[in-house]
């Protein structure tokens, strides 16, 4: 037995019945050669952490565009956040810790420059729309590795893909089809919107946009008064939810599940979209929208000659753009320089 095979027998010794395990993945796009050493979804996340786009993710928008302080969140530091909360609640659970990781650190590889605003703006210009989870998938599928893709496993990519709600999206899905394939997929769905209606109300009380005090009562009595309250709240009532309903699927008490969608709402209407934050979307959105009119009708000179269309090539350039880059190539195409 070598130290994979090792690691797979601990897996089914001690993981729930429920759980996903490496040994018995649905398998990859391209077959390949197992590793001594790693189980298939420890592979998984190596790949994710050594990618580009990973890499990227520090210089790019989690809600305050290109921040100069040194204490804001990018999206890489989400991605973090979020996977420590789905680590904490999979190994509570005992669930596949290492699958839910990865897909965590891989859930937001498609994730535009400037945040939401730039998937808003890219949303408008491609047929089809524009949405960071399918160009997540299409990241780890297509676009990295000089084009070869990371060939992750089916679970992996399905968790990748049904993580995100959007706006109005339900935060826990109702109907088993909508699923992620496994729970783990699922813990990285509710993991996320732990973390960003956290982190982003501490971004907010830095940003002066709002403060402790501004989140309505009810809401501070149910899930606590400071994030670290309010997370771990979060995190212990899907843990005994999820245990009491035996693992039919990751729940959340009614009570707490309330009153997250009330304080996700009053994210929305009192930071989100109000004009200090919406002015600077709105910048952004004019400048991704001039970048992509630029390079669909001078594709030449960024990539070259595919099958698919220029159309298809622009998203997928402007996408994986950082904010920095996306604010300097467009100061070099459309500002005027000093005459030398």
């Amino acid at each position: 037995m070598n130290i994979r095979e090792m690691l797979e027998q601990i897996e089914r010794d001690t993981l729930v019945p429920r759980a996903a395990r490496s040994a018995e993945t649905r398998g990859r796009d391209r077959e390949e050669e197992e590793d001594d050493l790693r189980p298939s979804y420890q592979r998984d996340r190596d790949r994710i952490i050594h990618c580009k786009s990973f890499r990227r993710l520090k210089h790019k928008t989690q809600v305050f565009l290109a921040p100069e302080g040194d204490h804001y969140r990018t999206r890489l530091t989400h991605v973090l956040e979020v996977t420590q909360i789905a680590r904490t609640i999979a190994k509570s659970l005992r669930l596949n810790e290492v699958l839910t990781e990865a897909i965590a650190l891989g859930h937001d590889l498609g994730h535009s420059a400037f945040g939401h605003a730039g998937e808003a703006a890219l949303n408008k210009l491609v047929k089809g729309g524009f949405d960071h989870y399918r160009q997540s998938v299409r990241v780890v599928e297509v676009l990295e590795n000089d084009g070869r893709g990371l060939n992750l496993t089916i679970e992996v990519r399905d968790g990748i893909l049904k993580h995100s709600k959007g706006e109005k999206g339900e935060l826990l899905r109702t109907r088993p089809k909508a699923r992620a394939l496994t729970l783990e997929g699922d813990i990285v769905r509710i993991s996320d919107i732990i973390a960003y209606v956290n982190h982003d109300i501490d971004d907010g009380i830095r940003a002066g946009i709002i403060s402790e005090d501004d989140i309505p009562l009810p809401i501070r009595e149910t899930l606590g008064a400071r994030g670290g309250e309010r997370i771990d709240r979060m995190v212990r009532d899907v843990i005994a939810a999820t245990i009491s309903c035996s693992y039919e699927a990751i729940m959340m008490s009614a009570e707490v599940l309330g009153a997250l969608e009330e304080l996700r709402t009053y994210m929305f209407q009192n930071m989100y979209l109000t004009p200090a934050v919406r002015g600077e979307f709105e910048k952004a959105q004019k400048m991704l929208a001039a970048l992509f009119e630029h390079v669909t009708a001078h594709p030449e000179d960024f990539f070259a000659p595919s099958d698919e269309p220029v159309e298809r090539l622009a998203i997928d350039f402007i996408a994986g753009m950082t904010d920095r880059y996306a604010i300097n190539l467009y100061n070099r195409l459309f500002m005027p320089k000093p005459w030398a």
